[in-house]
């Protein structure tokens, strides 16, 4: 019993991989349990569901996101800095955990909907009302435009941002780093040279 917690991180290595790549109703138990070389019936030791086993991937998603964009504004800095690090923190976030940003990206529209994903409403109305606060205050400061409605700007840059997971590939010719650098080059001066 004593390597359990290693064998559930382990199944859940594998559910994420398999969830992100086929899509959560087309993943079966089965398959995770035959990728962990166990039983069926032996994932229901470590999780209860497959319902569970999602919730599980992305509650921890989920709290690790919020919680370092909560540090982010928590700190130091001016709220365009902070406007700023958001946006680099997504790009690191979607180098470093893409399966997970797949499947959030991917099922949560659905999952909101359902009775025990409650936790994923919550996180993105946190998550939305941390990026409009910079934004707003921004525009309050006199850094931001204030004829872009707020709610929009944000909107577009969320969607911009997270949508890249279904393109960029770590290891290519672009790292989180250089991919944030020309992000918000873009959303900071645009396209036009003058």
């Amino acid at each position: 019993m004593g390597d359990a917690p290693g064998r559930r991180d382990e199944i859940l290595a594998i559910a994420t991989r398999q969830i992100a790549s086929r899509g959560y109703s087309s993943t079966t138990v089965r398959d995770i349990a035959d990728e962990a070389g166990i039983l069926s019936g032996s994932l229901y030791h470590h999780f209860s569901s497959k319902e569970a086993v999602l919730q599980e991937i992305l509650r921890s998603f989920m709290g690790d996101t919020l919680a370092h964009f909560e540090r982010i504004v928590a700190s130091e800095g001016s709220h365009r800095e902070h406007l700023d690090q958001l946006v680099e923190h997504a790009f690191l976030t979607i180098e470093q955990r893409p399966d997970e940003v797949s499947i959030y990206q991917n099922e949560t529209g659905f999952l909101m909907t359902q009775p025990g994903f409650e936790f994923l409403v919550e996180g993105a109305a946190r998550i939305e009302e941390l990026w409009l606060e910079q934004i707003t205050a921004g525009q309050r400061d006199g850094v931001f435009r204030e004829s872009i409605d707020p709610r929009l700007a944000f909107r577009f840059i969320r969607d911009a941002v997270w949508s890249t997971v279904r393109w960029y590939r770590p290891g290519g010719s672009h790292t989180a780093a250089s991919v944030s650098a020309n992000y918000l080059e873009l959303l900071h001066s645009g396209l036009l040279t003058s």
